[in-house]
C-alpha cells in the first residue's frame, strides 16, 4: 500500500504542518517578499529553518502515532506571483522542482514504516489568499497552475493540495492541473468569518462545483480561518467529503489579519481543543495542521487532545 493510500484509509487522521509563513517571518526572522516561502531554499539558513519546522511536525505526529504530511512551501511558486518577483516561467519550474527535492531529501532522512510521510506539493491562490475580487476563470487557472503541476510530477510528489481557494472557478483550474499531471489532489477552499468563500460562494457549493467537474480529488479540505468562522456550516452530504482542516490561530477576519503588524497566535490549548473537537464530529477526516499564527506549539496541543477525541468517537 502506498503512502496516499495509507492516508486516506486509516483509521486516525494524519497530522500535517503549521503556519510555515507566520512562523519563519514572527519566530524566526526572515523577510519573505510576498508571503513567498520558497525563497527560504535559496540559503542555508533558511533551508535549516524550514527543516526544523518539518522537525516539529514530525515529532507530533510520531506523538500520536500517525502518519505526516510535509508540504513543499511552493504556495506561491505559481507563474502569476512569479511575474510580480520577476520569475520567468522556467524559473518558477525549477524552483518547484528544487522545493520537492529538498522536502523528498528531508522525508528520506526520517520517514519510518510507523510514520510514513508524505511530500506534498503546494499550490495556492494566483490572487491574494483573502481577496477574490480579481480570481481568475477556471482556464487561466488551469493554464498557469498547470506549471507548477507539471514540475511537481517530473520532481517526484505523492499529491498535491491547491489551498487558500477563494472561489470554485480556481479550485476547478487548479484540480485539473493535478488531473492532467495524474496528481492525487486536495482541494481546500479558505472562508470568511461568515462561513462564506472571499467569492461570497457558500463553502458547499464550492465543493459541488469542483465535483461537478470529476477531477475526482481525494477530499475537501478548510484553511486558512478560525473553527469558529465554520463551525456552523459543516452539516450536509458534501460535508463528508472534507477531509482536511488546517485552521488559523486567530479569530479575526481576512481583512484585520492584513492590517496586522504583529501576529496574533490566539490560545494555543484552546486551538488544539477546537480542532481536536472537529475530530470527534468528523470522523472521517484525514488531515490536521494549523495555517496562519500556528507553530508547533498549537501542533503539540491537538496532539494531547486527538487520542481523547479519538477514543470518544471509538
Amino acid at each position: 500500500m502506498d503512502r496516499v493510500d495509507r492516508l486516506t484509509t486509516g483509521d486516525r487522521p494524519w497530522m500535517a504542518g503549521f503556519g510555515t509563513e507566520t512562523a519563519m517571518i514572527f519566530h524566526e526572522g526572515f523577510d519573505l517578499p510576498h508571503f513567498a516561502a520558497f525563497t527560504l531554499y535559496e540559503c542555508g539558513p533558511g533551508r535549516r529553518a524550514l527543516a526544523r519546522a518539518a522537525d516539529h511536525a514530525l515529532s507530533v505526529a510520531k506523538s500520536t502515532k500517525t502518519g505526516l504530511v510535509v508540504d513543499a512551501e511552493t504556495w506561491r511558486a505559481n507563474t502569476a506571483w512569479g511575474e510580480v518577483m520577476g520569475l520567468g516561467r522556467d524559473e518558477i519550474t525549477a524552483i518547484n522542482a528544487q522545493a520537492v527535492t529538498y522536502t523528498r531529501i528531508w522525508r528520506d532522512s526520517f520517514e519510518t514504516a510507523e510514520t510514513p510521510i508524505i511530500v506534498n506539493g503546494v499550490i495556492g491562490p494566483m490572487g491574494d489568499g483573502y481577496n477574490a475580487e480579481d480570481a481568475p476563470t477556471s482556464e487561466t487557472a488551469f493554464d498557469v497552475h498547470t506549471v507548477q503541476a507539471r514540475a511537481f510530477a517530473a520532481s517526484g510528489v505523492d499529491m498535491v493540495s491547491a489551498i487558500t481557494m477563494t472561489s470554485s472557478a480556481e479550485a476547478i483550474g487548479a484540480a485539473q492541473a493535478a488531473r492532467q499531471a495524474e496528481l492525487p489532489h486536495v482541494i481546500s477552499f479558505t472562508v470568511e468569518t461568515d462561513g462564506r468563500l472571499p467569492s461570497g460562494e457558500g463553502l458547499l457549493d464550492a465543493i459541488d462545483a469542483v465535483e461537478a467537474e470529476r477531477t475526482e480529488p481525494l477530499f475537501y479540505g478548510i484553511n486558512c480561518a478560525h473553527p469558529d468562522h465554520f463551525s456552523g456550516i459543516l452539516d450536509g452530504p458534501q460535508a463528508r467529503r472534507i477531509g482536511m482542516i488546517r485552521a488559523n490561530a486567530s479569530r479575526l477576519s481576512h481583512a484585520e489579519l492584513d492590517e496586522m503588524v504583529t501576529l496574533d497566535d490566539g490560545n494555543p490549548d484552546e486551538w488544539g481543543s477546537l480542532s481536536a473537537g472537529l475530530v470527534h464530529r468528523m470522523p472521517w477526516l484525514r488531515l490536521i495542521g494549523g495555517c496562519c499564527g500556528t507553530d508547533h506549539r498549537h501542533l503539540g496541543c491537538v496532539a494531547h487532545r486527538l487520542d481523547d477525541a479519538l477514543q470518544s468517537v471509538a
